[in-house]
């Protein structure tokens, strides 16, 4: 498997557990006390960095520093949009697409050769 997809693939496994990480206990633990969605966010990123380190180790080999954080941020909208909008039952805002024609040129200017 090509490292830019074997990348691509952890890159998204891990946002999937960061973004839950990061705003799950919003609607699982919102009535629980901070340090126990701590606590429960930090159990869940142990898993989002056991897969976003080897992710970039990985993608190091082939692609530079700011091509990885650039394709983290394309993955962590891609991922976000429909967390917040499936999962956390927010509405589609067209803030949204704006910040994906946004990344989309800074995906042609970090990419290109």
């Amino acid at each position: 498997m090509p490292i830019v997809v074997q990348t691509t693939l952890l890159l998204v496994l891990s946002n999937l557990f960061m973004t839950f990480a990061w705003y799950g206990h919003l609607k699982n633990l919102n009535t629980a006390q901070w340090y126990i969605a701590a606590f429960a966010s930090w159990g869940i990123a142990l898993f989002e960095y056991m897969l976003q380190v080897p992710a970039n180790r990985i993608g190091f080999q082939q692609m530079s520093l700011s091509q990885l954080k650039i394709l983290q941020e394309v993955i962590t909208l891609s991922v976000f949009v429909p967390f917040s909008m499936i999962y956390m039952n927010q509405g589609f805002k067209l803030d949204y697409l704006w910040a994906g024609i946004c990344l989309t040129g800074a995906v042609y200017f970090i990419f290109r050769a």
